[in-house]
């Protein structure tokens, strides 16, 4: 289970750090034409990982509870699913000449939102390591 978190940490810490300035710094539409294109692409996939997620979280706090760092999990698997799926949702549909006007606001509400994610789970994995330590 750990490792399992530890590998979608990773990703995510990718995602934030690595993957979306990239988008960012190409020119014209080209970083919008990647995130949309990977928001379609990811979200055939991101349900079934979801659901996996949750299940092994809530596994994972059942079993664990006592273990710092399991709501921080917990939170940042709850608070994808509530938060950031719902901008995936719109963002995979939006194409170049069908954008909405607020489409930068909701681009930076979602790296936002998986700052916060990404530090919750860095933070519980710290926890972690800290107890086991």
């Amino acid at each position: 289970m750990w490792v399992r978190a530890t590998r979608s940490g990773a990703m995510d810490f990718s995602v934030a750090f690595f993957v979306n300035p990239i988008l960012a710094g190409l020119p014209g539409d080209n970083g919008l034409r990647g995130r949309t294109h990977g928001s379609r692409l990811l979200g055939a996939v991101m349900p079934f990982w979801y659901i996996g997620s949750l299940a092994l979280s809530a596994v994972w706090a059942a079993a664990g509870w006592q273990h710092h760092g399991a709501g921080l999990v917990v939170t940042a698997v709850v608070m994808s699913i509530l938060l950031l799926v719902p901008i995936n949702n719109r963002v995979k549909t939006w194409t170049a000449g069908g954008l909405p006007a607020d489409w930068k606001q909701q681009m930076n509400r979602w790296d936002r939102f998986h700052y916060i994610r990404v530090a919750l789970i860095v933070a519980a994995f710290a926890l972690l390591v800290a107890a086991l330590a």
